[in-house]
């Protein structure tokens, strides 16, 4: 196993306010149905949800299909459950020579009529994996906003 290390360059933190209730955004993560909706980083890639058991220690795993043919494959473990205020899930992707285990971690803050999302992404390779998992996740959260 590729150990996980954190520093300010491997890791990185989003926040986004949703015009929807904390429960419902907590549903958009936590249903395969509805993650395999909106769950890519832009509307020129569809997700595939190809396993979820939503539980502590049950595994997923997701393909992003790019409409250009490539396909991206990641998994994990979920780490940590608790609704509809917190899920941590180990990441990890399928493709590349580097089998690097990072941890994402999402908090869902209720603000009554929306929802304040806080995502943590750590242990990622590099600065430069940083910035695409960045980009990445600025874009996963927009289709999430588009979604709810």
């Amino acid at each position: 196993m590729a150990k996980t290390q954190t520093s300010p360059e491997t890791s990185l933190k989003l926040q986004r306010t949703f015009p929807a209730p904390r429960e419902r955004v907590f549903r958009a993560w936590s249903d395969p149905k509805e993650l395999g909706m909106w769950f890519a980083p832009s509307p020129d890639h569809k997700p595939v949800v190809a396993e979820m058991e939503f539980r502590v220690g049950g595994k997923y795993r997701l393909e992003v299909h790019h409409k250009g043919g490539n396909i991206h494959r990641l998994h994990g473990i979920y780490r940590e459950i608790i609704p509809p205020e917190k899920i941590a899930f180990t990441w990890s992707w399928a493709e590349g020579p580097d089998a690097n285990i990072s941890l994402v971690t999402v908090e869902f803050r209720d603000l009554g009529n929306s929802t304040e999302i806080t995502l943590t992404h750590e242990g990622l390779p590099s600065a430069e994996e940083r910035g695409k998992h960045n980009q990445g996740w600025t874009g996963v959260l927009e289709q999430l906003a588009k979604y709810v």
